[in-house]
């Protein structure tokens, strides 16, 4: 992995690098991860970046790509402003950014940015406790990726009545700008599908039960992330371990930890995996997702045992 300091729309950044996957991450504001490319696609950036001139909403500033936000979301506790330069501290296999508490909320945000073999990115997000009396949070790491291409939630394995699986095993959780009937959603036997493209207002929808994985293809290049889903936890927005939102413009992968009450002092950390494949078809029928998206992230995902 080589890594290199580079100039991001005037904020001090870092490149890492692989020969199958680049990343870039602000040092100066956030932590963010602002860049992420393929590079055996077609080595565009698959992140969604705001305008440089973007406006603040209630203070915050989107900038693009990947971010840390506490759940659940409030418009003074959430927006609070990471415009600070971080520290920095260099690990063996990346990075890791600490920015200063938050004013507001006493909470301090840090991201630690690992990159193990060619292919596999490793977050490690974590929250911590500087204030003065406890905070009941989650973590909430949110990506933000380019519109124009076709997310991919799989949802639980399927059971049978006659065997005797009488209690229901997920639930969907609509937000009240959420329309089921609009064309984004595609609803398959093994997977919901995200159609962004047709996406013509905001949608917002989560599950309380997962695989632990979800994809996003976009002109030939998969975006994966894997998170772990915690029996028995409990998650922000009645229950919600994994959220999706979407304008059209850009769609949202946001996976949560549990909730937890912080003491002065104490963190709490929330872990994603990354990688990217390139070349699979796009994954709009049942037959596709199962011959070629499925079995390529299995494979995957056996390496990181």
């Amino acid at each position: 992995m080589k890594q290199s300091k580079i100039d991001y729309r005037g904020d001090a950044a870092l490149r890492l690098a692989t020969s199958a996957l680049e990343l870039v991450v602000t040092t100066s504001v956030g932590p963010r991860i602002v860049e992420l490319r393929s590079c055996g696609g077609r080595a565009e950036n698959l992140f969604f970046q705001l305008p440089a001139n973007e406006s603040r909403a209630h203070g915050y500033l989107f900038r693009g790509g990947h971010r840390l936000w506490h759940s659940p979301e409030d418009i003074v506790r959430t927006y609070q402003p990471d415009d600070a330069p971080l520290e920095l501290q260099t690990l063996r296999r990346g990075i890791a950014l600490t920015q200063p508490p938050e004013e507001k909320t006493g909470l301090q945000k840090a991201m630690a940015i690992e990159v193990l073999g060619e292919r596999t990115v490793k977050v490690t997000h974590t929250l911590t406790n500087r204030g003065l009396w406890a905070v009941e949070c989650a973590p909430w790491a949110l990506t933000m990726l380019r519109g124009g291409g076709y997310g991919v939630l799989p949802l639980p394995p399927k059971g049978n009545h006659a065997d005797g699986d009488l209690l229901p095993a997920y639930a969907l959780v609509p937000w009240t700008y959420t329309d089921l009937a609009l064309p984004v959603w595609e609803s398959h036997r093994e997977f919901l599908g995200i159609n962004v493209s047709r996406a013509k207002a905001a949608q917002k929808l989560g599950i309380t039960n997962y695989p632990g994985w979800s994809a996003y293809w976009l002109d030939g290049t998969t975006f994966v992330k894997v998170a772990p889903v915690i029996a028995g936890a409990r998650y922000p927005d009645l229950g919600c371990c994994w959220e999706t939102f979407t304008n059209g413009a850009m769609i949202e992968f946001e996976t949560l930890g549990p909730l937890a009450n912080l003491a002065p002092g104490q963190s709490v950390t929330h872990v994603e995996f990354w990688t990217v494949i390139d070349g699979l078809p796009k994954p709009t029928t049942d037959g596709a997702f199962a011959n070629s998206l499925a079995p390529a992230v299995k494979a995957w995902q056996a390496k990181l045992q």
